[in-house]
């Protein structure tokens, strides 16, 4: 490796960009295009960038099995920026295998920390956990060990473990100070402020009040029965009852324990359950059908009373009734929930994470565009959407399945 090619690199890692660019600007052999590539993805300019490092992949030759390795681990970071989610991650385990093979330790666990990156957007949490395991332990160096306690402190907030986060965070921030690139330590800043930001509304008994995630966190675990419409479900203490399936169920308990201790009308429930404004006697039926599933279904945690005016819900063993929801709500709030990373993702990424169509998505995207919420850059395959400037709140408990659903 010559001199100008070693100047580059030391300037990527440290994150001068310019100084690099200008070691290697007017050269075309394949270290040099892998630079460039690897520069541009760092200004913002992904397809540029991936265009050069497959010239470079490429033209390196056959034999030079760790360069080529390198370039495709880099393409595999361009596609994650882009929000390209299909396919399986074989070929990035296959990538992380051959660089550890050829002695390459710090490429491989970087392998395995896109690949973690890569299954949280999914919500894949599991997959996500036996990702960053494999960087546990190991000498990373300053700028990857800050990258890998981000990716560490993003999957212990969607499992609710805060103080995991905190401490995760804690750690990116020396790593990143040790780096000495900007640009990281301030996204490490921006997702320590996400901590303090209100995370989602507690509401019941006439209370409707903001809570951060640590407030979250009491909430859930004060013994109270809670009914979860981030999550959807009902849970005391370390009990959990998952609604994510029974929709009519879950508006059923929410109408519930939002009027707790008083009752709620047949009426209410109905236009809480059915969107039905108009009600007949079928309604009135379906009504006590759906009362005696959820009755049946919270036997253990609640008892459904019923009033010659409606229904009331009267707990067991806890003391308090609260409910929890989104700080923004409806069936486009998983939608501003993954846009609002800042990044441009596609319609078929977006319906990849969130488990729906690409149509589905796609009509989303479009209600929220007439709104002014996000906006569209290129067209047909190329298209990409960002959400407007979003602050004030996190949208940590809006992500698809933080937490299991069955």
């Amino acid at each position: 490796m010559d001199s100008l090619i070693s100047a580059s690199a030391r300037a990527l890692a440290t994150g001068d960009v310019l100084t690099a660019l200008k070691h290697v600007a007017l050269r075309e052999d394949p270290p040099a295009l892998a630079l460039r590539g690897i520069a541009m993805a760092q200004l913002g300019d992904l397809p540029r960038a991936r265009e050069l490092l497959r010239n470079a992949r490429r033209s390196f030759g056959a034999h030079e099995v760790v360069a080529r390795a390198r370039c495709e681990l880099a393409e595999a970071e361009v596609a994650l920026a882009l929000r390209e989610l299909g396919g399986n991650a074989e070929p990035l385990i296959a990538i992380a295998r051959v660089l550890d093979a050829r002695g390459d330790h710090a490429n491989a666990l970087q392998a395995w920390l896109i690949l973690a990156r890569r299954w949280l957007l999914l919500g894949r949490l599991q997959e996500a956990a036996d990702a960053l395991a494999r960087l546990e332990a190991k000498p990373l160096p300053a700028a990857l060990a800050a990258m890998a306690g981000l990716t560490a402190a993003t999957l212990a907030l969607r499992r609710m473990r805060i103080g995991q986060a905190r401490t995760a965070l804690a750690h990116a921030r020396s790593a990143a100070a040790g780096a000495g690139i900007a640009a990281l330590r301030a996204e490490v800043d921006r997702a320590l402020l996400k901590l303090d930001q209100p995370a989602a509304r507690c509401l019941g008994n006439g209370i409707d009040q903001l809570l951060c995630i640590d407030q979250v966190q009491a909430l859930l675990e004060s013994g109270g029965l809670i009914v979860d419409a981030c999550r959807r479900g009902i849970r005391i203490g370390d009990c959990w009852l998952s609604l994510a399936r029974r929709p009519v169920l879950l508006a059923l308990a929410r109408a519930l324990a939002e009027a707790w201790p008083a009752e709620v009308d047949r009426e209410v429930l109905i236009m809480r359950a059915f969107g039905m404004r108009h009600y007949d006697d079928t309604l009135r039926a379906r009504l006590r059908v759906e009362i005696g599933r959820l009755r049946r279904l919270i036997t253990v945690q609640a008892h459904i009373e019923a009033t010659p005016a409606g229904f009331r819900l009267s707990p067991r063993s806890a003391s308090v009734v609260r409910v929890l929801v989104p700080p923004i709500e409806g069936e486009l709030a998983a939608v501003i929930a993954l846009l609002a990373d800042g990044a441009a993702w596609s319609s078929s990424a977006l319906g990849l994470a969130l488990g729906s169509s690409q149509r589905n998505v796609q009509r989303a995207l479009l209600e929220l565009e007439a709104a002014g919420r996000v906006h569209a850059q290129g067209r047909g395959r190329a298209q990409r959407w960002r959400a407007m400037p979003l602050g004030g709140f996190t949208t940590i408990l809006l992500l698809p399945a933080a937490l299991p659903i069955d």
